[in-house]
């Protein structure tokens, strides 16, 4: 028997062989992204986990010490399940391997990141809103296949600018493509900044570049 994925989660088949794996963030559920999702793009699959650890009652993918201190051995545990529940959900629903695309907020965007440094056979493409370094791993990984698009607020309280770029340029060295915008805004999403990333994600697939 297959393993089966194992993360509380929602699914929705798509027109197009691309899949959006949503990641939420903290006090979130694998609901909240959907209607995201959709935005972003309306012919994508959906696969919507909910993060397994509890911070004060509210959901999280890995567990953190204090605001921005994460606990790097959970992360990386936590990583490696999240890798390994999206390889089994793949298989499940049938589908295509090479077109799984990350889109993360905040703690999400984080467990996004740390799958491409940590578990880069995953994901093809990411779109990660408010994200930082997760950690920095003994050895980069080769993503000069992997495309990337960061959204960062010029006015976020949590992540500072240089925080997101010191990100791009961790990306960078190890090979993606990394496209970054700050939208004038705090830790919150806009909607300006949601349809420049539906734009690139247009883009991707018309470049026929993998997600």
């Amino acid at each position: 028997m297959r393993p089966q994925p194992d993360f509380i989660h929602e699914f929705a088949p798509g027109a197009s062989d691309r899949t959006l794996l949503l990641l939420h963030g903290t006090g979130g559920n694998e609901h909240d992204l959907i209607p995201l999702g959709r935005e972003l793009d309306p012919n994508a699959a959906l696969l919507s986990p909910r993060g397994k650890i509890l911070e004060n009652g509210m959901p999280r993918f890995f567990r953190r010490l204090a605001e921005g201190v994460f606990d790097l051995n959970d992360l990386r545990k936590r990583t490696n399940e999240l890798a390994d529940f999206v390889a089994a959900a793949v298989r499940q629903y049938r589908l295509a391997a090479d077109r799984v695309v990350a889109v993360g907020y905040s703690n999400g965007a984080n467990i996004a990141t740390s799958m491409l440094l940590l578990r880069p056979e995953i994901l093809r493409a990411a779109i990660l809103f408010r994200t930082m370094v997760p950690l920095v791993p003994d050895n980069l990984p080769d993503l000069s296949s992997v495309r990337v698009w960061i959204g960062a607020g010029d006015q976020d309280p949590i992540i500072p600018a240089s925080e997101a770029q010191r990100l791009v340029e961790l990306l960078r060295r190890a090979g993606a493509h990394v496209t970054i915008r700050f939208a004038h805004a705090t830790h919150g999403l806009t909607n300006a900044e949601v349809k420049i990333a539906r734009l690139w994600l247009e883009e991707l697939k018309s470049s026929g570049a993998p997600g």
